[in-house]
């Protein structure tokens, strides 16, 4: 006998959660499929609250700064990077997630979950089309930056641990790549 998976749209997704279906569970829905998040380490949750904080401060009013929140990629789930930094303004997303063309960058902040984040997550988010994606690398205290999507895959990923960043939406804007990494 075969067996197969069952594939589950946005839609399906959101029933689930609107019935309460899915209330209390840490979960995201990728690539049709509702996966367990893991579990958020004291030293993550500060890495990634740290980050909000200093980007809000440094960008103002220029982005709209999510922390651990859903993400809507049309044709691939809804994930929920640790950080999104997406267009202005945050009352565009009253009715609904940040969708690709909204974001101008994500952020992952990986401890436990670097191979699963630097891999899948990148080709996700690739696929979607989504143009910076950083992850911060707690354990080696470093950053890595993908850029370039093409065909599911970027093109170009660097690794940095000093320095400044500019974000490719936000050019006059320079990252201290310290303050992310903390």
């Amino acid at each position: 006998m075969t067996r197969t998976l069952t594939h589950w749209t946005i839609e399906d997704y959101h029933r689930m959660i609107a019935s309460g279906l899915l209330a209390g569970r840490q979960v995201e829905l990728i690539d049709g499929q509702i996966v367990d998040m893991a579990p958020e380490l004291p030293i993550h949750r500060a890495t990634y609250r740290r980050g909000v904080k200093y980007l809000e401060a440094l960008l103002g009013e220029r982005a709209v700064i999510f922390s651990a929140a859903p993400i809507t990629l049309p044709k691939h789930g809804e994930p929920q990077p640790d950080i999104c930094v997406a267009v202005p303004p945050e009352s565009r997303y009253d009715q609904r997630h940040p969708e690709p063309e909204d974001i101008y960058w994500l952020i992952e902040v990986s401890n436990s979950t670097l191979a699963y984040d630097l891999d899948e997550k990148a080709k996700l988010y690739a696929k979607s089309g989504i143009q910076d994606y950083w992850v911060l690398d707690i354990v080696n205290t470093q950053l890595w930056v993908h850029r370039n999507p093409h065909d599911g895959d970027y093109k170009s990923v660097v690794r940095v641990s000093t320095g400044t960043l500019t974000p490719l939406a936000l050019p006059g804007i320079a990252i201290e790549v310290a303050r992310l990494l903390g």
